[in-house]
């Protein structure tokens, strides 16, 4: 029979709050199969917008602003952006200001985990796979370069033209993401970053470490690693290359 005076409610560490746009389905999936013990993931959505920049993010904004209105409502400990093109097109003062400020508590983005992973082990010079078009991958690069980490090649998958397209992202199999980043290496670059938080890449990555021998990032890694390590959870993680099995 179960002791039950030895277990804990689900949570009991870190209860975490992850908004993500309306087509994502990956980064749930990976993010609670990795779960540490007593800690939870709990999701919620906010729609993407072509041109955030438009009216200056305030649509945008106003969105994220319900997203962690919900999450309050969770009670959750710490809430992380988990959209890449997302978090790369609003400024983070801006983003993570008005989600510590709707939720009344510490947040975090996928662009600002990326960089801090990138820093973290000691990368500035790096290729980068997505399932983008050139148009955003220039974007993202140019986000990259102006904190300090050199872009000298990218490739992209033109999946983000439609919803129709965006919807295959997540479809894209690991063999196919193995494939793709590892064709878009080079010798001088330090790490492969693979980015887009509906990609799916956890199974990818050891096996591409171990092919290309250098660490591989993605937008998952980098927002699982940054999550948990900013909500104070600091359990090394296996399976997930150097990112979560050193740092």
């Amino acid at each position: 029979m179960t002791d039950l005076s030895r277990l804990q409610p689900i949570g009991a560490r870190a209860k975490i709050g992850v908004i993500v746009p309306p087509s994502n389905t990956v980064n749930e999936a990976e993010f609670n199969r990795f779960a540490p013990n007593g800690v939870s993931f709990h999701f919620t959505r906010s729609p993407l917008h072509p041109d955030p920049a438009a009216d200056d993010f305030q649509k945008m904004l106003g969105d994220v602003a319900k997203a962690m209105s919900d999450l309050a409502a969770c009670k959750v400990d710490f809430a992380t952006y988990g959209c890449t093109a997302g978090s790369m097109a609003c400024p983070s003062v801006r983003l993570l200001g008005k989600m510590t400020e709707t939720g009344k508590m510490p947040a975090n983005s996928t662009a600002q985990a990326i960089v801090a992973a990138l820093r973290e082990l000691g990368i500035d010079k790096i290729v980068m796979a997505t399932p983008y078009t050139d148009k955003t991958n220039a974007h993202e690069a140019h986000y990259l370069e102006d904190h300090g980490i050199e872009v000298l090649a990218a490739a992209g998958l033109g999946l983000n033209t439609s919803l129709e397209n965006v919807q295959k992202i997540s479809r894209v199999a690991p063999a196919i993401v193995f494939d793709h980043a590892k064709s878009v290496d080079r010798d001088d670059a330090q790490a492969v970053l693979i980015c887009c938080t509906d990609f799916n890449t956890f199974d990818a990555i050891e096996p591409l470490e171990e092919a290309l021998g250098k660490p591989v990032v993605s937008s998952n890694t980098a927002t699982l690693w940054h999550t948990l390590r900013s909500a104070g959870i600091e359990d090394r993680i296996a399976g997930l290359g150097t990112l979560l099995r050193e740092h």
